[in-house]
C-alpha cells in the first residue's frame, strides 16, 4: 500500500500500487465547480491515467489553472486533427498560432482546393461524434526509433525531424481511435471530457475556439485581431521561404553547421523591420499632418527597451533627433499607488501613472515649450526632478515607452494624426511540429527568468511565482489595445530557444522539487530539451536578445 496526500482536501489516503489518478479522484471529496482535467504529482503535471506506484503529493486541477488549460487545449487539437483526417482523407492540418482567443488552423486539402464552410461543418460534426462516443486517448511510451518509424510511415516528416534531434531514448505518443499523434504534454483521458469548443471558418483556414479560463463552461469571447494575424502570417511566410517551419527543421540546420547563418538572418530580419518602421515614421513626420509622438508598448520581456534604442538609431539615420521618456517615470508616489484587494500595490494599474501630468507635459512640448520631466526613484518610491529637460525643436521626435503607451486615455488631447503607435511582442516564429504550437509567452518567461537571475534581481522561483500576476496585468492593461497599433514588431528570435537553452537549464534546475514553482520549471526544461543548443558567442552586442543574456552594447 502507498500513501497519497491530496492538497485539495488536506488529507491522506492509502491506495494499492498502480492505482490511477482518475481512480483516486473518486475517493477524495472536495468542491469541484469545473471538471478535473489533470493533476500535479509531486509538482509535476500528469494526465489522469497516470499510475502511482510510490507515495505522492497530488493536486487535482481543472481548466482554470494554466497547466489544466494546456491539457484541455492540447486534447482539443488532437480531436480536430483526428476529425479532419477522418472526413477529408489526405489533408494536412497545421496548428499555427494563438489568435482571437483561440488557435488558428491552416488546413491543406489533398486536392489543394480552398477550405469551405461545408468542410468545417464536416469536421465539426465528426468532432462532436467522437466526443459523444467518448473515445479514449491512449498513451504509449516506447523507444524513440519506433516512434519515428510510426510517423515516417504516416508521412509526418515534421514529427520525424523533431524526434530525430530530441536525443531521447524513449518517447511517448498518443492515439485517438486508430490515429497516432505526438504531443509534448499530457492529454485528458477521453474525448468525452471535451465539452466546450467550437470551430469556425477564419481567414482561409479555421479558428479552434477554446474555453474561457476564468469560466471553462463557456467559450472565450471572440476578438478579431487582423493586425496580429497579419504579423503572424508575415513571419510564417519567411519561415516557409527558408524551409524552417518547425523546430525539427531548425535543429537539422544547426546540426549541419548553419547556426551562424541563422543568427545572421534573424538579426537581418529584425533590422529590416526596424528600418521599415523608422522610414514610415520619417515619412509621416514630413507629411501635411506631421507626426510628433511615437508610442511604444508591449508585454513584459518583449524587448521594448532595446527596441527603443535600435529604432532611435534608425531614426537618426533618417535625419531625425529622437528623445525618449518612459511612462514609468510618471508613476505616482508609491504611497499614492492603487492597491489590489489583498492590500498590496497594483503597479500595473493605469492610475499608477500620473497620465494627466504626462499629457500636460507632452502638450507643452508640442507647443514649443521646454519641459523638465521627472525620473522615478524606485528605491525611495518617489518621483524626482533632476534637471532633465526636453523640447521638441525642428527635427526632434518624442518617443514614449511603457505598458500603457497605447491606452487611448494616456494622452487623449494629442490628435491621432500626431501619434504613431507601435506594439512589440514575441509572436513565436516557429512551431515544434505541425500540431504543437509554442505558447507565445514562453519566449518572454524564459527571457525574464534568465535576465532576472543574471541581474540578481529575482531567483527563478520568484520569477515563475510572479508570472501569473504579470500575465493577468497584461491581459487587462496591454492586450486590449494592441490592435490600435500602427505597426507591430515581432521580437521573437528565429533560434531563440536554442540560444536560451544553455542559459536557462542550470537556472531552472536550481528550483527545488518540493516547491509549487517546480511544476513550471519542469515543463520548461522538458520543452527546451527539444532544441539543439546553440552558443551565444555570435549574437551581436546590439541584438535584442542581449537585453536578457547580457553583453549588450546599449546602456540600460
Amino acid at each position: 500500500m502507498l500513501q497519497v496526500y491530496c492538497k485539495n482536501t488536506g488529507t491522506t489516503r492509502k491506495f494499492t500500487e498502480g492505482t490511477t489518478l482518475l481512480q483516486m479522484l473518486s475517493e477524495f471529496e472536495f468542491d469541484r465547480p469545473y471538471p478535473i482535467v489533470s493533476a500535479k504529482v509531486n509538482n509535476v503535471s500528469q494526465g489522469l491515467k497516470f499510475k502511482v506506484y510510490q507515495s505522492k503529493d497530488i493536486e487535482f486541477i481543472d481548466a482554470r489553472e494554466a497547466s489544466g488549460m494546456r491539457v484541455y487545449c492540447r486534447s482539443l487539437c488532437f480531436l480536430l486533427c483526428k476529425a479532419a483526417a477522418d472526413v477529408l482523407p489526405g489533408c494536412r492540418v497545421y496548428m499555427e498560432h494563438p489568435i482571437s482567443n483561440g488557435y488558428y488552423c491552416n488546413l491543406r486539402k489533398a486536392d489543394a482546393s480552398d477550405v469551405t464552410e461545408a468542410d468545417v461543418a464536416l469536421i465539426r460534426d465528426r468532432m462532436r461524434e467522437i466526443v459523444g462516443n467518448d473515445i479514449p486517448f491512449h498513451r504509449y511510451d516506447v523507444q524513440t526509433e519506433k516512434v519515428i518509424k510510426t510517423f515516417r510511415e504516416k508521412g509526418f516528416d515534421d514529427k520525424v525531424k523533431l524526434l530525430e534531434t530530441c536525443g531521447q531514448v524513449y518517447m511517448d505518443y498518443y492515439t485517438l481511435g486508430d490515429t497516432p499523434d505526438f504531443y509534448y504534454g499530457k492529454l485528458v483521458p477521453s474525448a468525452g471530457y471535451l465539452k466546450v469548443w467550437e470551430i469556425q471558418p477564419y481567414r482561409g483556414g479555421m479558428l479552434l475556439r477554446v474555453p474561457d479560463r476564468h469560466d471553462p463552461f463557456r467559450l472565450a469571447p471572440y476578438v478579431d485581431q487582423p493586425k496580429t494575424f497579419d504579423m503572424f502570417t508575415e513571419n510564417l511566410r519567411w519561415n516557409i521561404i527558408m524551409h524552417l517551419s518547425t523546430v525539427g527543421d531548425v535543429n537539422h540546420a544547426c546540426l549541419q553547421g548553419k547556426a551562424s547563418e541563422l543568427i545572421q538572418v534573424a538579426e537581418a530580419l529584425q533590422e529590416k523591420k526596424i528600418v521599415q518602421i523608422a522610414e514610415e515614421i520619417d515619412r509621416r513626420y514630413h507629411s501635411e499632418n506631421p507626426l510628433k509622438v511615437v508610442l511604444i508598448t508591449g508585454p513584459s520581456s518583449s524587448g521594448k527597451t532595446t527596441f527603443c534604442k535600435r529604432i532611435s538609431v534608425q531614426l537618426k539615420a533618417c535625419g531625425l533627433r529622437p528623445v525618449s521618456i518612459s511612462t514609468d517615470d510618471y508613476f505616482v508616489n508609491r504611497l499614492d499607488t492603487p492597491r489590489l484587494p489583498d492590500g498590496s500595490f497594483d503597479f500595473d494599474n493605469f492610475e499608477t501613472v500620473d497620465h494627466r501630468l504626462l499629457e500636460k507635459d507632452v502638450m507643452a512640448m508640442m507647443e514649443g515649450k521646454e519641459v523638465e520631466v521627472p525620473e522615478f526613484n524606485f528605491v525611495t518610491g518617489l518621483r524626482e526632478y533632476k534637471g532633465k529637460r526636453i523640447s521638441l525643436e525642428p527635427g526632434t521626435i518624442l518617443l514614449i515607452e511603457g505598458i500603457h503607451a497605447l491606452n487611448p486615455e494616456l494622452i487623449p488631447a494629442i490628435p491621432d494624426t500626431a501619434k504613431f503607435k507601435i506594439f512589440i511582442s514575441t509572436m513565436t516564429s516557429t512551431a515544434l511540429d505541425n500540431h504543437n504550437w509554442i505558447p507565445t509567452s514562453d519566449n518572454r518567461l524564459l527571457r525574464r527568468i534568465v535576465r532576472d537571475y543574471k541581474k540578481g534581481a529575482f531567483s527563478a522561483r520568484e520569477s515563475i511565482s510572479n508570472w501569473p500576476n504579470v500575465c493577468a496585468a497584461e491581459e487587462k492593461w496591454i492586450y486590449p489595445y494592441q490592435e490600435n497599433a500602427d505597426m507591430m514588431f515581432n521580437s521573437a528570435y528565429l533560434i531563440e530557444f536554442a540560444v536560451l537553452r544553455n542559459h536557462a537549464e542550470p537556472i531552472l534546475r536550481s528550483i527545488p522539487k518540493n516547491c509549487p514553482e517546480y511544476s513550471e520549471a519542469h515543463r520548461l526544461l522538458k520543452f527546451i530539451h527539444f532544441f539543439t543548443p546553440v552558443p551565444d558567442n555570435e549574437i551581436p552586442p546590439t541584438s535584442l536578445l542581449r537585453e536578457f543574456l547580457g553583453g549588450s552594447s546599449f546602456t540600460y
